[in-house]
């Protein structure tokens, strides 16, 4: 057997990984308040299109400000974001960069530009187009926005779920076949509407929180009811579709990541009828000895739910840690092979690769030596992944990350649904402006606890699934670039003194801009 053996500084994937979290988690601070902002400030310039009343003008420049502001941020971090494609993962980026690339081309000729373009109009067009105009490019800018997030989006979700591309052992690259499966795959839909109708959230709880703030210091009353009706409704129906739309991505990540729902759950050995965990006691810092462990220690989880959210059948079959690592078999037939077997699967495949390209460029072979090994690798192309794994443990993600991010984010999102019911009740049956002071401040609170729970969210997304870089395809080890880990260290301490200052100085200009208020 030929040893293909990869020269891997452990550092530069640690750096690597921890230089692009980074980044990924500044971004999303200012990409959902974004694609929220641009919602609520669309409605209320609708309002004013429809009434021709000043107060609904005013109302919409306010909020298109203080979206302004958070765009602009948003902007810079994700340039960063992908720049770090090519600095720090450039072995994924040749691998894959002709899949991976075009959504993200796409994003930046058709989306970017579009909202870029449009948003000059919102800001600067008040008094230059039309009334009817002016609506058409605030709606476009949001509209933009979320286009932009789409093609981001199924890059993610491209590599959660890999389709619509073939290997090619010639160029050694996997390349694309069809783009239509890459943009319209199930996975990639279910994660857009997850996504998009979670920032919508964050929108809502942004606008209720500087609501809640003006009526706590009795001012611009009028602006502050009318925005929280405005954000009640949007924060109330958003968070139910979170729901529904998270219902549907657990049940995508059963069928296609069941590793990533085994780790979110803690489920160690799988089975029919499996209950939801509400609270287990799982360490949070060191991975559970789940080849040990019947499950979870504390326990306490409500009867048949997992098998619900997973099949959407009480009886439905779901696999836990054990089963993926040993092979199972699915209530269809179809049957998992147990890692090691994929393993060796995977060697075998990258040893038939470097044998076809061998004999393929040798004088002596005639072709029939090189298709036989390209026979073999194609037999064993679904493993080619596994072959760089050297023990079966590695594919099991952390699981406390996972398992406590799952239920932060599971839980915050219920807490909102019950903080937009409180509000609209007040908004309709009661008096909002005299209301308890309990309710404005729980406004003021769950702002960070809305952040937390997105952020949350992308956890499990992206902790859940290592530790490969493309599922089942790449490991994270073999996605990195040829650096020493010092260069990475350095830019990582940089960027968190840059995206830290620049979380900053939002924050200041937005308080200023809140403190300000609109401009009548």
């Amino acid at each position: 057997m030929q040893n293909i053996l990869l020269s891997i500084d452990a550092g530069m994937v640690d750096w690597s990984r921890a230089q692009f979290a980074l980044t990924a988690i500044y971004h999303w601070l200012f990409v959902p308040l974004t694609l929220g902002l641009a919602v609520i400030m669309g409605i209320a310039e609708t309002c004013y299109y429809r009434t021709k009343k000043p107060f609904w003008k005013d109302t919409a420049k306010f909020w298109q400000k203080l979206f302004g502001v958070n765009f602009a941020m948003g902007v810079a971090t994700g340039i960063i974001l992908e720049f770090e494609f090519g600095t720090n993962w450039s072995n994924y980026s040749w691998f894959v960069g002709d899949i991976f690339g075009a959504p993200l081309a796409v994003e930046g000729i058709v989306a970017f530009f579009m909202e870029s373009t449009f948003v000059a109009v919102m800001f600067f067009g008040w008094k230059k187009v039309s009334a009817g105009f002016h609506l058409a490019a605030t709606w476009l800018t949001g509209l933009g926005a979320t286009i932009s997030a789409w093609w981001i989006l199924v890059a993610n979700a491209w590599m959660q779920y890999p389709v619509g591309c073939e290997f090619n052992p010639d160029t050694m690259r996997n390349e694309m076949v069809s783009f239509a499966e890459v943009a319209l795959s199930p996975f990639a839909i279910d994660k857009f509407c997850h996504t998009v109708i979670s920032a919508w959230i964050i929108g809502a709880v942004f606008v209720a929180a500087v609501c809640c703030w003006y009526l706590l210091k009795g001012r611009e009353q009028k602006l502050a009811v009318e925005s929280l009706k405005i954000a009640g409704i949007v924060g109330l129906v958003a968070s139910f579709g979170a729901a529904l739309t998270g219902h549907q991505s657990a049940a995508r990540v059963a069928e296609v990541q069941p590793m990533k729902l085994a780790a979110m759950e803690a489920l160690y050995n799988g089975g029919t009828d499996q209950s939801l965990t509400g609270i287990a006691l799982i360490n949070p810092f060191e991975q559970p000895d789940y080849e040990q462990e019947a499950e979870a220690p504390m326990k306490i989880a409500v009867p048949y739910a997992l098998s619900i959210l997973a099949t959407n059948d009480p009886h439905g079959y779901v696999a836990g840690i054990n089963d993926i690592l040993n092979g199972y078999t699915k209530p269809d037939g179809t049957v998992e092979l147990p890692i090691d077997e994929k393993i060796a699967r995977g060697k075998k495949a990258i040893e038939a690769l470097a044998a076809y390209r061998q004999a393929k460029f040798a004088s002596s072979d005639d072709g029939s030596i090189a298709a036989a090994h390209l026979k073999v690798l194609q037999e064993n192309m679904p493993y080619f992944g596994y072959g760089y794994i050297r023990d079966k443990s590695e594919v099991v993600p952390f699981v406390p990350i996972n398992f406590y991010a799952f239920r932060v984010m599971v839980g915050v999102g219920c807490l909102l649904i019950l903080f937009f019911i409180v509000v609209l009740f007040f908004l309709y049956k009661k008096d909002i402006t005299a209301a308890p002071k309990w309710l404005y401040w729980s406004a003021i609170v769950m702002m960070p606890l809305a952040y937390i729970a997105s952020e949350s969210g992308w956890l499990v997304a992206e902790f859940g699934r290592q530790p490969w870089t493309i599922q089942d395809m790449l490991p994270t080890w073999a996605s990195v670039s040829n650096l020493q880990s010092s260069s990475v260290i350095v830019t990582f301490f940089i960027f968190l003194v840059l995206f830290t200052t620049m979380l900053a100085v939002e924050i200041n200009i937005l308080l200023k801009q809140i403190k300000k208020g609109p401009e009548l």
